[in-house]
């Protein structure tokens, strides 16, 4: 059988991929981690001067379902601040294979939490990276209270060589996820102690790393084969450049078909404690 392979840059890297022509695959069953709805229905704020595409949940649904994607986490972004009601939406049309990653003031109410947590809310988001949080205080108080009152784990986007600091207070939250692979080489070393306290990270966002991808898979997977979570990151706000089916097959190809399938779906799965 004919082996063919072609190039892919990922995070700077050049990876080869192989396809064998012919070969039956079972078609892949993926829970989409991290995805993004832009619905110009709802209230947008620019960040940092930025106000994204429109990308509502039927151009979403359209780009994913044909790669295997049944399931999955809508995050808030930092162009939606706090509003609420476009993941209401979303989150009514979509069904309980589904959950909400939100972004909350400090002083949000428990019965507000708990109303979300309701609908399929399943984390709240802290997104230093773009400027909304940068106080570790209020990010311990407010993720121990959103655990306190609805289960809620906390998802960080950071560079996470800015997290060194406060990696003992992180690691004696619950439960946290850090996004697209802490997103540099220097935060690495900083990542991978988290991996070993328990913190689960997203394999997103390839194409706005400064990392060597493959090898940061690796690593995490090493430490505990629990903490990757495959997503898509779509649309790809801001990214140098957007998702791509091939990271899937990157994927599978670092980790293999156990570990893969894992990141593919068992650990976000067990993560949102979605009903598929």
């Amino acid at each position: 059988m004919k082996r063919r392979e072609f190039i892919t840059f990922v995070g700077g890297a050049a990876v080869a991929l192989g396809v064998r022509r012919g070969s039956a695959q079972q078609p892949r069953r993926l829970f989409d981690s991290h995805c993004h709805i832009i619905d110009p229905r709802f209230p947008i704020v620019p960040n940092q001067g930025y106000t994204p595409p429109d990308f509502p949940l039927e151009d979403y649904l359209a780009r994913v379902k044909p790669l295997g994607v049944v399931a999955g986490a809508i995050v808030s972004g930092s162009f939606q601040a706090n509003d609420q009601t476009y993941l209401i939406d979303a989150l009514g049309k979509l069904g309980p294979g589904w959950a909400g990653v939100t972004q909350i003031p400090g002083d949000y109410p428990d019965k507000e939490i708990a109303k979300l947590a309701g609908i399929g809310v399943r984390a709240a988001r802290f997104n230093v990276l773009r400027g909304l949080n940068d106080g570790i205080d209020d990010i311990v108080a407010l993720a121990s209270r959103c655990h306190a009152v609805a289960g809620w784990h906390c998802e960080i986007y950071a560079d996470a060589a800015v997290l060194k600091p406060h990696v003992g207070r992180l690691s004696k939250l619950p439960q946290i996820s850090i996004d697209h692979l802490g997103m540099t080489e220097e935060g690495v070393p900083v990542l991978l102690d988290l991996v070993a306290a328990g913190c689960k990270v997203k394999a997103t966002g390839f194409g706005r790393t400064k990392l060597d991808v493959p090898k940061t898979l690796e690593s995490i997977a090493k430490i505990n084969p629990g903490a990757l979570m495959f997503g898509t990151d779509l649309p790809s706000t801001r990214a140098q450049r957007p998702f791509l089916a091939s990271d899937i097959d990157l994927i599978e190809r670092v980790l293999g078909p156990e570990l893969s399938k894992r990141a593919f779906w068992d650990n976000p799965v067990a993560l949102y404690k979605v009903k598929v």
